[in-house]
């Protein structure tokens, strides 16, 4: 007999935007894919009466609780309510919260939207989006050496993706396409500032992604360079070797995630940076 899919109410309840526990509650339910998620983002919710309200639509379609919520007498407002009507619900910050306390030997401050503030972190993640959505693709190749990290690599070797990943850590970021016959900038060989890394996959993987991205188009066959599998065999030797006649470092992507990728661009980065004398960046 199939299974019949399963549906589950998440409720998120924050006392900031709740993008913590999105992200949290995304990942806790991608471990159970027979089960259909439905979402509940309560967000900036600093008032009782919100909690009173929120346990009453919670009663009407129970599921899961998680939140974030700093004031404490919010949070046992909200557990007795999930309480009396027979619910679960979990704070997602105290576990860890109590571990840095108990390392720590200090008690936490209670900042209501602390990790939003608008601090130098903040407007160095905003600045280093900007700088890598204007350098996306190639485009303005003067400004090389301004970026921190160059990524390159034939199409669909998730450049963009990657490059935006690591802005949103701070890092500011471009990318350069590798296209057969047209040679590298001549700005990227003068670059002295940023660490320059080649992105490879498989030809086979290559050429799913292509395929994929060209499935609502016509007027290509298989015998197109851009998904021929020998063609692209080419680029990718091509991009070996630039790297290695020029020592850029080479990341095979086929079987990383974005994050991946990102993490380990950053710990080149960071290694070079140490080497330098210099701290790590990016955290």
């Amino acid at each position: 007999m199939k299974n019949e899919l399963r549906h589950l109410h998440l409720h998120l309840i924050s006392d900031a935007t709740g993008e913590t526990l999105l992200t949290v509650g995304r990942a806790a339910s991608a471990q159970y894919p027979g089960v259909e998620v439905i979402e509940h983002m309560h967000s900036m919710v600093r008032a009782p009466k919100q909690i009173e309200r929120l346990v009453s639509e919670i009663g009407q379609e129970p599921g899961i609780v998680l939140f974030t919520l700093v004031d404490r007498s919010m949070a046992s407002m909200l557990e007795q309510g999930c309480r009396d009507i027979g619910v679960p619900c979990f704070s997602v910050l105290d576990p860890v919260l109590q571990v840095f306390q108990s390392y720590l030997g200090a008690s936490i401050q209670g900042r209501v939207g602390a990790q939003h503030s608008l601090d130098g972190d903040y407007f160095r993640r905003i600045e280093a989006l900007t700088f890598t959505m204007m350098h996306d693709d190639g485009q303005l190749p003067e400004d090389l050496d301004l970026a921190e990290i160059v990524i390159i690599g034939v199409s669909r070797t998730s450049k963009t993706p990657t490059s935006i990943y690591l802005a949103n850590r701070g890092v500011r970021t471009a990318n350069i396409p590798i296209v057969p016959g047209i040679g590298l900038p001549a700005e990227l060989e003068a670059a002295t500032r940023p660490l320059i890394v080649g992105l490879v996959a498989t030809p086979d993987r290559i050429v799913q992604m292509r395929e994929n991205r060209l499935l609502t188009n016509s007027g290509f066959g298989d015998d197109d360079p851009y998904v021929d599998r020998a063609a692209v065999a080419n680029e990718i030797a091509s991009t070996r070797k630039i790297c290695a006649r020029k020592g850029w470092p080479v990341i095979d992507v086929t079987r990383r995630s974005i994050e991946e990728t990102a993490a380990a661009i950053l710990a080149l980065r960071n290694k070079g940076a140490a080497k330098d004398g210099l701290g790590p960046v990016g955290d």
